[in-house]
């Protein structure tokens, strides 16, 4: 992530509770649209729900017409797909939005996680000068700890952006008891301190992605986007649901791509994030079960 001011950056409760909050802190309600991406994290629907406002799913400004947007969320890289938003992309978000007065959060969480060519060393944020043209108003941008470190227990996230959106969130959350206790943000500033781990993990995740990609396409499925994060986004061209099943058989877990929108519906999302002994044993039984799919 790019440098941000320290006043401009605020703890939260790990990322999911501020992707739930976030419209209510906003003071958004009845009358408010809250944009999502159209296959997503379900907690930006459930924010907006939460809130008393309206959710619409799209993928892009030229899918909202008219519609007045009090908040859009973006997501890369994506959960559950994998995708990344280039900067010409996230620049044109940022000039539509100050236009009307709307504001961004980017969900980041997943952003030491690229994969693939010219994401391998990191993916866009929000807040690069180069998309923001090196002023944050308007912006937030969300992460999280649970991914690249391994903390999903110590519910360790931050949001950072525009001072005076921050400062308007730390106002409400001390009151509503939203505070991350001290120890958890001493443990927050030393990994946040230490890229060597980082580093490590992410070769870990490495692995065992190659070992379920090649096995994955052994077993006759595809795989789209998926060039960061930690999940392969695969289909066998048939309802999600069938493809849960018939990988339930081989005791191979997955979640089907309808948890994330009508977008999913033949697709199938397979995490990074068992032991290396299950990826293993799980790329062993699809490679072995091939010649029946």
């Amino acid at each position: 992530m790019p440098d941000v001011d320290p006043d401009a950056v605020l703890p939260t409760i790990g990322s999911k509770e501020l992707v739930a909050w976030l419209p209510t802190l906003l003071g958004l309600g009845a009358g408010d649209t809250v944009v999502h991406p159209q296959v997503a994290y379900p907690t930006y629907d459930v924010g907006a729900r939460l809130a008393g406002a309206r959710s619409l799913p799209a993928d892009g400004t030229a899918q909202i017409g008219p519609t007045r947007v009090s908040l859009y969320w973006q997501n890369t890289p994506s959960n559950p797909t994998g995708r990344v938003l280039g900067l010409d992309h996230l620049a044109k978000v940022v000039a539509w939005a100050r236009q009307r007065g709307v504001v961004v959060a980017s969900d980041e969480c997943y952003a030491e996680l690229g994969w693939d060519g010219e994401w391998a060393d990191g993916v866009p944020s929000i807040l690069d000068p180069r998309v923001c043209g090196g002023s944050h108003e308007g912006l937030l941008a969300v992460y999280s700890l649970s991914k690249q470190s391994s903390m999903a227990g110590y519910r360790a996230g931050f949001v950072a952006g525009d001072p005076a959106l921050v400062n308007r969130l730390l106002a409400v959350r001390k009151h509503a008891g939203m505070i991350v206790p001290l120890p958890v943000q001493h443990a927050m500033t030393a990994a946040l301190g230490d890229d060597e781990h980082v580093v490590e993990q992410k070769a870990r995740y490495g692995r065992r992605r190659a070992v379920l990609w090649s096995a994955v396409e052994a077993a006759g499925l595809r795989i789209d986007h998926s060039v960061a994060g930690l999940y392969l986004w695969a289909t066998a061209d048939e309802p999600a649901m069938r493809t849960v099943d018939r990988l339930a058989e081989l005791g191979v877990l997955v979640a089907p791509g309808t948890f994330y929108g009508a977008g999913g519906a033949s697709h199938v999302r397979i995490a990074l994030t068992a032991s290396d002994e299950r990826v293993d044993a799980a790329a062993h039984r699809l490679r072995a079960a091939a010649s029946t799919w």
